[in-house]
């Protein structure tokens, strides 16, 4: 079969003025680069769609990894199957992660795919790898292990518990040994749902209640650990919150686009962190891909909770490339529960 020439690819049509557009986005058919030495043409099942694309959105600062360019493809996590392949050790019919998502071909090197190109599908369903065994549950797990260093019989907060990371963040306290865990979610069913499925003991809604009222209500005695998705407001309220040596894993800090969506519209005063002084805090900020050395640790251990029944993959998944953009938005409106994904191919 001749190998593809083109193939479609969701690209940004203009940087977002205030919130993002379906208008910002297009899908365009682009022309595959031909195949070159150590190289595999990939067709894409699964893409990733995180909220560190809003940042990249922005012309101003780069955030996490480089800014998307107006007229270019998105980028993004995917995971998909080996066409065609000029390198020996990846040969075609591999499951690959990589990071040429926003499209459903990808030329690639061999060696820019995840943990020497491979996955297992036997050991877990394809989007269970971009989600609870993927960089979200990786980053849960990080943040947890090494930046917060958890102890049995912590009381653990995490906000936007709901999310990707939030939900595989709240299990893995849990299982880890933590007494108590805490999150925050936007609405009833969201924080319902965090208590009946992912192993959370409460959780507020932070769009009904001011979070510092509601940490105040659930965790009267303090807590000793914040798992921080959102900052503003939230990264505030946690900081009175935390008892004297508190720990805080800065991962996320939503609440700096999109007008304060997360942190319930309220701005928080950095005069805030003199909390951190007083009580002899730890808040430290953390990017996953620095710790790559513990995935294989992290992908053992986490598949056997899988396989052990407990703990709970859960994602949010659309059809279609061009059902994409609207995938972005409806993420960033807080309409996931877990991973969002998009499927381009529906046999898989």
């Amino acid at each position: 079969m001749t190998p593809p020439r083109t193939t479609r690819v969701v690209c940004l049509v203009r940087r977002p003025v205030g919130e993002p557009l379906p208008t910002d986005f297009a899908v365009e058919e682009r022309p595959l680069p031909p195949l070159g030495e150590g190289q595999l043409l990939v067709r894409n099942l699964y893409m990733s769609v995180d909220p560190s694309m809003r940042g990249r959105l922005e012309s101003t600062e780069k955030h996490y990894t480089h800014n998307f360019t107006p007229g270019a493809p998105l980028d993004g996590r995917a995971l998909g199957v080996v066409e065609e392949s000029r390198c020996a050790a990846v040969p075609p019919g591999t499951y690959v992660r990589h990071q040429l998502g926003w499209r459903e071909r990808a030329v690639l090197d061999a060696a820019d795919t995840d943990g020497a190109g491979r996955i297992d599908p036997g050991l877990a369903p394809l989007p269970t790898w971009l989600g609870l065994l993927g960089q979200t549950g990786f980053t849960a797990y990080v943040g947890l292990t090494r930046i917060v260093e958890l102890r049995p019989g912590d009381t653990v907060f995490v906000s936007a518990a709901a999310g990707a990371v939030g939900t595989a963040a709240g299990q893995f306290a849990r299982l880890l040994g933590a007494e108590r865990v805490l999150g925050t979610a936007g609405g009833p069913d969201k924080c319902a749902l965090l208590v009946k499925e992912f192993g959370y003991d409460a959780a507020a809604d932070y769009r009904a209640e001011p979070v510092r009222d509601a940490l105040a209500r659930l965790a009267p005695d303090g807590i000793d650990v914040y798992f921080d998705n959102v900052g503003g407001e939230q990264l505030a309220a946690a900081l009175h919150a935390l008892r004297t040596g508190g720990r805080v894993a800065l991962c996320g800090m939503m609440s700096q686009f999109g007008g304060d969506r997360l942190s319930g519209q309220r701005s928080a005063d950095i005069n805030q962190l003199i909390q951190a002084v007083l009580k002899r805090l730890t808040l430290r900020g953390f990017i996953v891909r620095d710790h790559d050395d513990l995935r294989p640790e992290f992908e053992r251990r986490v598949a056997g909770w899988l396989a052990e029944g407990r703990i709970t993959a859960r994602e949010t998944v659309v059809d279609g490339l061009e059902n994409a953009a609207g995938a972005l938005l409806s993420l960033l409106g807080g309409g996931n529960i877990g991973k969002m994904l998009v499927r381009l191919d529906d046999s898989h």
